[in-house]
């Protein structure tokens, strides 16, 4: 982590937190995730679902994952765009956010928590689908699990009860 410089908290989750950081050596900003729970093996961080995912999904509008780091058993990942969201043109974000769900779908995946907090915009020109903690692929085994620690949110496969995907 010696790499970047902290230079705010965004956000704070149930599984992590995520921080706006600027790499020392580049100055790129970055989203930097550090998860809560304890990773004792570099084994068990690479099966994490998210990072699975974000290893297989590539797309504008959905936050690249530029590394992974094990530090002290605390488990970190870096990603492109950051920053607090602005107040870009609605129809603008909308169709980024549509164009990275798309993307994701096509190739498999749901994110099951979509929300305000986990869209990172850097600028007002591009938006980026971030936490996917919670997805899951397509081809995995249901019944899904309805719990999303999202409280005031559900997904509406969540909120109609819906245990499998046609």
């Amino acid at each position: 982590m010696n790499r970047y410089v902290v230079l705010q908290q965004l956000g704070d989750g149930t599984y992590g937190s995520v921080a706006l950081a600027r790499r020392r050596d580049t100055g790129e900003h970055v989203a930097i995730k550090r998860m809560k729970r304890k990773y004792y093996s570099w084994d068990e961080a690479m099966a994490l679902r998210e990072v699975k995912a974000l290893k297989k999904l590539s797309h504008a509008n959905i936050v690249r994952l530029r590394e992974v780091i094990r530090e002290d058993d605390t488990l970190y990942s870096s990603g492109a765009g950051g920053g607090a969201p602005r107040e870009p043109a609605r129809r603008n974000v909308l169709l980024q956010v549509l164009r990275g769900l798309a993307h994701m779908h096509r190739h498999g995946f749901f994110h099951r928590d979509l929300k305000p907090e986990n869209l990172l915009c850097s600028g007002p020109e591009l938006v980026k689908i971030a936490d996917l903690g919670l997805a899951r692929e397509l081809r995995s085994r249901p019944p899904y699990t309805p719990y999303v620690s999202t409280r005031w949110y559900r997904a509406p496969e969540v909120l109609l009860r819906t245990r499998y995907l046609e």
